[in-house]
């Protein structure tokens, strides 16, 4: 069993919102969800975010892209790599995460506990 933990954190590497998916499903799907409801003024995400549809629904909603192209699109969208740079603060949140070792594991049968045990480190984390 796999699971995919998505996760938004702020400019200053704290979490925001997060979900769960399958380890096999494009973390493509679950984009939408994560960013519903809230006003960003703009969202870094690697390249599995590259798509047209999830690039117009941000445009829609007055957030600025700053996702590289995936390799061989045919018109790849432009990104401001200076602020991309940015992005390390979601690798950093994830290597703080993997510290918990229930975490990095997934040591608890069910969703709901795995994600309390995800909100509880983020607090530490938050906290150090």
């Amino acid at each position: 069993m796999t699971t995919k933990i998505l996760a938004l954190v702020d400019g200053l590497g704290s979490l925001v919102r997060f979900a769960l998916m399958p380890g096999q499903r494009g973390e493509i799907t679950g984009a939408e969800k994560l960013i519903e409801g809230l006003s960003l003024g703009a969202l870094l995400a690697d390249k599995a975010y590259d798509s047209d549809k999830f690039r117009e629904l941000l445009k829609s909603k007055e957030i600025e892209a700053i996702i590289p192209a995936r390799k061989g699109r045919l018109s790849p969208a432009a990104h401001d790599a200076e602020m991309y740079k940015w992005r390390h603060l979601v690798e950093n949140f994830f290597q703080k995460l993997k510290e918990f070792k229930r975490i990095a594991m997934r040591a608890c049968k069910t969703d709901t506990s795995f994600e309390a045990m995800i909100n509880i480190a983020a607090a530490v984390i938050r906290t150090r």
